[in-house]
């Protein structure tokens, strides 16, 4: 398959290859190890920043698994890697639906590629700044009942959201399409600490044709606006359910997480 079909272009820096490299992968090209490392030399806790996320990932869709929860919409899915979601499920929840929704057509390729065949799942096309179009998506609505509980996984996208795409409004939408006792699992790029790297890493982002919108906690606090944050609330990544297992250290802080995390219940 040509690459114009797939609709990437490798020269360009990516925001999924970005986080793969972190992460560790090998799902890259040369022009994301160029831009990752121009991030890494202003912001080196990027790196242990991303394998917390995923961490705090797992933690979240165990959790909402223990809650009763058997339905989960991953929308930004990014690259598939270890441990996700329908992976974690299939070791707490067996039988469980997993949805992933992503804008990237590279994304795409890869999730259908490894989840061919894979009963429960199911991965489609979509993007977060036209929720409703990802709600009424067949595939999703033949495998989501809305009716239902359901998590709803927001993990390291809504950075990615601008002000003018009206981030409250989106989530808006998504809450008002899940059923009480539905979950949101988010996790935030956040300001509030290293404002100096913050500012760098983001101009590094904007360079790479991915402009991030670095909110304060206060901003981040309003998109969870009619769900209620389960203990501990909104939190550093390392500070939310910590296992020893995999738990990532940051030594001067779990500020230097640099994203906020949180799951909070659909009232």
């Amino acid at each position: 398959m040509e690459q114009e079909s797939l609709g990437f272009d490798p020269n360009t820096p990516n925001v999924a290859r970005l986080y793969d490299y972190y992460l560790g992968g090998k799902d890259h090209f040369p022009a994301d190890r160029e831009a990752a490392e121009r991030i890494l030399a202003v912001a080196p806790e990027v790196r242990a920043a991303a394998r917390a996320n995923r961490a705090f990932l797992g933690r979240a869709v165990r959790h909402l698994a223990e809650a009763g929860i058997r339905q989960f919409l991953d929308i930004g899915t990014g690259l598939p890697t270890q441990e996700s979601v329908h992976q974690v499920v299939a070791k707490a929840a067996p039988g469980s639906q997993v949805v992933y929704v992503d804008v990237d057509p590279v994304v795409l390729v890869h999730a259908r590629a490894l989840l061919s065949g894979q009963p429960g799942t199911a991965v489609v096309q979509g993007d977060l700044r036209k929720p409703g179009e990802i709600l009424h998506h067949p595939e999703v609505a033949a495998a989501i009942d809305f009716s239902r509980p359901v998590g709803v996984l927001l993990v390291a996208i809504m950075h990615f959201i601008s002000e003018s795409d009206r981030p409250q409004e989106i989530l808006a939408t998504l809450r008002e399409a899940m059923a009480p006792g539905s979950y949101l699992v988010m996790s935030h790029g956040t300001s509030d600490a290293r404002r100096e790297a913050a500012a760098r890493g983001t101009e590094v982002y904007r360079r790479a044709n991915a402009p991030l919108t670095l909110r304060s906690r206060q901003q981040i606090m309003k998109l969870f606006e009619g769900f209620e944050l389960v203990d501990p609330g909104l939190v550093w990544l390392p500070e939310w359910h910590p296992e020893p297992a995999d738990t990532v250290d940051f030594a001067s802080g779990p500020e230097s997480s640099l994203i906020l995390c949180g799951v909070a219940r659909r009232i």
